[in-house]
């Protein structure tokens, strides 16, 4: 039997432990490695509060800022039981819950100050846990992102955590962008600050345009024996320069991916979705859905703010109840750049799409909570527009009605490794719209499964994504075989984790089975 251990600042398999997609394969990845008869314990941050209800292992001590530092291990009790899988949170006080979905720290002025702090104190705490043989004897260690790198620091550098190198150490990139850079030394949040008696090579660990500064994503693809990005094509993206915003590559890093892919480290393979124990929504209650989340929302003290925004929102949705729509497009999604970066530039495309979908009686509905700006930009647009149905709040309920409800999922993103959300649609059998980058190219096929956009430029991006919308409503309501069609392929298209993970053994964790 083989015996995982997956290190990550974000886990779906708990409540309340989830910020992005890395929370998704954190969660799936080790239920089929138990379904193949393996072992695997996957461990997260307590952010103060995951470790209440968990049974306490041991008590962790170790060495830090020149002093001794203790952190607690914890098993916890998952959001499904499967045989063989154990979730644990390491807590210690200084690793606080964060802003964004109480995990991460935004800190504007200083970049991943208070995060860095926090993920260095849960790593060594992670490296004592391996040390100690909390988990067993270990085969393969999956670290994700730059959260959980400082393990190949300390592996390297570190003389009294030399015992992970019998270990295989696998690093994935879920977010290429977001690299954890902080200063070697001169600053509380500093390599040195807290390791002040560690030799390192600062040319490993080093950032290309900040020479004084360590770069935690350059770490874990220097020092990994297999590096993974979440689908093939993004692979190949990463492995050029970022040349913004036409296209978004290696983000400073594609140097250090292509030494990756010449040593034979690489590998491209494609996150799965799940097709059995779905949540189920009920058909045809999207609007009532909607409006019942947003009576919950005004409720809470914390959407005071956006109140007169909701009660807004709730007042376009009332007359959907007695006269639906008769196409609705949808789109759910944190408001961040890599998702609608084309929105926040070119308003006026928004607006034309917008128009378009006026003609034939459609609605947009775009749900999702994020940056002010965006937050701002989209409120604006919908107190402007009767068919723009802004949802800004998260919902369960109503994210699984537009899967379940929407004529077409559109999805612009900037750049995406992978993307789950038009595997979603399409599991419900609804074509999407995508912009053809990343995991989308990998996904959606133009005029087979979906539809796709693109451009040499970005004039080009945003006209042809605007045109699209041409294309599809005409074959919507003009050539309905063709639309079925598509419709039955984006259903019969599958992105199994079963695949996925068989390639993971072969390629990342290297076992034949």
């Amino acid at each position: 039997m083989n015996n995982f251990l997956f290190v990550a600042a974000e886990n779906d398999g708990l409540y309340k432990c989830k910020a992005g997609g890395m929370g998704d394969v954190v969660r799936d990845v080790p239920r089929q490695i138990s379904e193949r008869g393996d072992k695997v314990h996957v461990i997260v941050p307590a952010y103060s509060r995951l470790h209440k209800d968990g049974m306490l292992k041991t008590k962790l001590n170790f060495k830090l800022r020149g002093t001794t530092y203790s952190a607690e291990l914890y098993e916890v009790i998952p959001k499904k039981e499967f045989s063989n899988i154990h979730h644990y949170v390491i807590h210690h006080p200084e690793i606080e819950a964060g802003d964004i979905a109480h995990i991460y720290h935004d800190n504007p002025v200083e970049p991943f100050y208070t995060d860095f702090i926090k993920y260095v104190i849960f790593c060594t705490a992670v490296a004592e846990a391996i040390k100690k043989g909390a988990f067993g004897k270990l085969d393969t260690v999956h670290m994700h992102d730059w959260h959980s790198s400082l393990l190949l620091f300390l592996k390297t550098y570190d003389p009294s955590y030399s015992s992970l190198k019998k270990m295989r150490f696998v690093f994935s990139i879920h977010n290429l962008a977001i690299q954890g850079i902080r200063p070697f030394e001169n600053n509380y949040s500093s390599l040195k600050n807290w390791f002040p008696d560690i030799p390192y090579d600062t040319k490993t660990l080093m950032d290309y345009r900040y020479q004084d500064c360590i770069n935690l994503m350059a770490v874990g693809i220097r020092l990994a024996d297999s590096v993974h990005t979440v689908s093939p094509s993004y692979k190949e993206d990463v492995m050029l320069p970022s040349a913004p915003p036409e296209f978004i590559g290696g983000e400073g890093l594609e140097k250090d991916l292509q030494q990756a892919e010449n040593e034979g480290r690489l590998f491209g393979i494609l996150n799965g979705s799940n097709y059995t124990n779905i949540r189920v929504a009920e058909k045809n209650t999207i609007h009532r859905n909607i409006i019942k989340a947003i009576f919950e929302w005004l409720q809470e003290e914390s959407k005071k703010y956006k109140a007169h925004f909701l009660a807004h929102t709730g007042e376009k949705v009332v007359p959907f109840l007695v006269e639906p729509p008769s196409f609705i497009v949808s789109s759910v999604a944190r408001l961040t750049e890599q998702k609608f970066y084309f929105f926040k530039r070119s308003p006026d495309a928004l607006i034309e799409i917008l128009k378009k979908l006026e003609k034939v009686n459609g609605v947009f509905m775009l749900l999702g909570t994020g940056a002010p700006q965006y937050e701002e930009l989209l409120r604006g647009i919908s107190r402007e527009h009767q068919n723009f149905i802004f949802i800004n709040g998260q919902s369960e309920d109503v994210i699984d009605s537009l899967y379940l409800e929407s004529d077409l999922y559109f999805m612009p993103s900037l750049f995406e490794p992978c993307g789950i959300s038009q595997m979603l649609a399409m599991r419900n059998g609804h074509p999407c719209l995508v912009h053809h980058t990343g995991g989308l190219k990998d996904t959606v096929e133009h005029m087979k499964t979906g539809f796709s956009f693109d451009g040499d430029t970005y004039e080009e991006k945003i006209q042809n994504m605007v045109d699209s919308f041409d294309t599809i409503l005409d074959m919507y309501a003009n050539d309905k075989p063709t639309w079925k069609k598509i419709q039955s392929n984006a259903k019969k298209m599958r992105f199994t984790w079963e695949k996925s993970v068989g390639e993971y053994y072969k390629l990342l964790y290297s076992i034949n089975s």
